[in-house]
């Protein structure tokens, strides 16, 4: 089986790639050759890679920027998203198409299933949304995968943020009341091959549409900071305290939602296949960072800065989640 993944930098792309065996082949079709935000380029290159499932990774995920670049979030998320299912259907070929928690609002007091209305608070959630149509429209054999809080080993994260903050300073504010299911980039690539698997040698296979995919558990984003640093202590790697504070003390051009769980249990149901428990896989990719901290295992002091928000006046460093999905 081969798979073409939209993307080279994405934490799903190389998860994949890492993951890939002799029975499948993962091939990551990026910029130049596809480039979601030039149309134009997108069959050509699926074509080239000669898929029998594409994977559509590849997604513009500047939350707060997306604020100020509605047309380019757009173009992206919805409009490039469209047109690699539309290349997808014009090869013959199902799509597995991955989006996100911010479509929904975060007033639920529950975990979000996939027939919960959906209501984006910004432009970033409002594009994917459109994405998760326009692929529908594009390809009737489309599997649509919701999730959140991503991290890896690979690319930017709140994980390897954490970890690089960590060493150098004490402590680290983080928010506590935004709740989720914090979800490993592996466990969601493995989730693929699965579902993958299925779509190639079940010709019959008709449960296509929305599902949920998400991590094992559910945590608020200080104490997830809590378990990655007590993790990393005990591995030997950096270490600071982390101290709770309200989403009200860190303002952000665009609104996160309170609640970003969601359930996995229709993806659970129809493929077979449920995710480790958060801790386990959390544990596996802080292993593998501390393990790497003099070399990619951290991104690059200047490229953490960018990362950050204002610090609070306490001067303490405060994060939040704002990495890819």
């Amino acid at each position: 089986m081969r798979l073409a993944v939209t993307g080279r930098e994405g934490q799903v792309a190389a998860s994949l790639i890492e993951r890939g065996s002799k029975d499948v082949e993962v091939v990551a079709v990026g910029r130049p050759a596809l480039d979601l935000a030039r149309p134009d380029t997108v069959f050509a290159a699926l074509e080239a890679a000669r898929p029998d499932i594409v994977v559509s990774a590849a997604a513009y995920t500047a939350v707060d920027q997306a604020e100020d670049e509605k047309d380019l979030a757009f173009a992206v998320n919805a409009t490039g998203a469209g047109k690699v299912a539309e290349a997808a259907a014009g090869l013959g070929v199902p799509v597995i198409h991955l989006s996100t928690d911010y479509v929904f609002d975060g007033a639920k007091d529950s975990a979000y299933v996939e027939t919960d209305a959906t209501a984006p608070l910004g432009v970033y959630g409002a594009s994917k949304l459109a994405g998760e149509k326009a692929v529908a429209a594009a390809n009737p054999r489309h599997l649509i995968l919701r999730t959140a809080w991503v991290y890896s080993p690979f690319g930017k994260n709140f994980v390897k943020t954490m970890l690089r903050l960590a060493s150098d300073r004490d402590e680290i504010s983080v928010v506590a009341d935004q709740w989720g299911n914090p979800t490993s980039a592996l466990d969601i690539a493995d989730a693929i091959l699965h579902a993958a698997a299925r779509l190639r040698h079940d010709k019959n296979f008709a449960a296509f549409g929305v599902y949920h995919l998400t991590g094992s558990g559910e945590t608020n984003w200080s104490g997830f900071a809590r378990h990655i640093l007590d993790t990393s202590r005990a591995f030997g790697g950096s270490y600071a305290r982390v101290r709770d504070i309200a989403t009200v003390d860190y303002p952000t051009k665009a609104r996160r939602p309170a609640n970003s769980r969601l359930s996995s249990v229709k993806f659970a149901g129809v493929f077979g296949w449920t995710a480790p428990e958060c801790q386990s896989s959390a544990m596996t990719v802080i292993a593998r960072c501390v393990g790497d901290g003099r070399g990619s295992g951290f991104p690059s002091k200047r490229s953490t800065m960018d990362l950050l928000p204002k610090p609070v006046p306490s001067g303490t460093t405060t994060v939040e989640d704002d990495f890819q999905r």
